[in-house]
């Protein structure tokens, strides 16, 4: 059985968890407290930092790279689309959301009100909040314009696009950050990819000092 280490709001280890669940890939999850630097864990990962999955007998880092590990050594289902085009998009917006909108958004607003609290750094830094607020509108937005050209973020089948973003928005979700009000297609969208059986285990995830929304795990809003 695969083993990942990780930390349940962690989009990057959200959006692997993703993956494996919808490949049916049973995985043992072992939460890391990562900022410990623990010695066991940096030998698995010198860069110290999750997502770390054992799995084929080799231990691998990287959300990226482990992805596409994934869907070379477990092609069904494909969360990769067949043709250059359709791959090179499913791409580019991954990088948009692990980059980006993790520059953005998730660190100025999972990280400063969980993290912090979380690894002993302190009180969230109100600049950060306020800034981290005012771009997921924008965000938001880019996501509707995607919606009302496609079905799915990437195309017209789901793909590991709708993961990377769902991963983070989720996270987001879990501390009442996203406006699910501001674009009824995005709510659509994120209602349609959180009623998949892979993200059962999220929406069961639960974090010490930290209550979700009464709506995080209803399929239905």
């Amino acid at each position: 059985m695969a083993r990942l280490y990780h930390v349940p709001l962690s989009p990057f280890c959200r959006k692997i968890r993703l993956s494996l669940a919808e490949k049916k890939i049973e995985v043992e999850l072992v939460e890391e407290r990562y900022w410990e630097a623990d010695p066991d864990f940096l030998r698995r990962n010198p860069a110290g930092k999750v997502p770390v999955i054992r799995l084929d007998g080799k231990m691998m880092s990287e959300s990226a790279a482990i992805c596409e590990y994934l869907e070379e050594t477990r092609p069904t289902p494909s969360l990769m689309p067949g043709d250059a085009d359709g791959r090179y998009e499913v791409r580019r917006i991954v990088s948009w959301f692990d980059d980006k909108f993790h520059a953005e958004v998730t660190s100025k607003l999972l990280y400063e009100r969980v993290n912090k609290k979380v690894t002993g750094e302190g009180y969230p830094d109100s600049k950060n909040v306020k800034a981290g607020a005012k771009a997921i509108k924008y965000h938001l937005d880019y996501m509707t314009w995607l919606l009302d050209h496609r079905r799915w973020l990437a195309g017209d089948q789901m793909s590991l696009a709708d993961f990377a973003a769902a991963a983070h928005l989720s996270s987001l979700d879990y501390i009442s950050d996203v406006d699910w009000n501001r674009s009824a297609v995005v709510k659509d969208w994120y209602a349609k990819i959180k009623s998949r059986p892979a993200f059962r285990s999220i929406l069961a995830d639960q974090i010490s000092g930290f209550r979700p929304p009464a709506h995080y795990a209803d399929l239905d809003f």
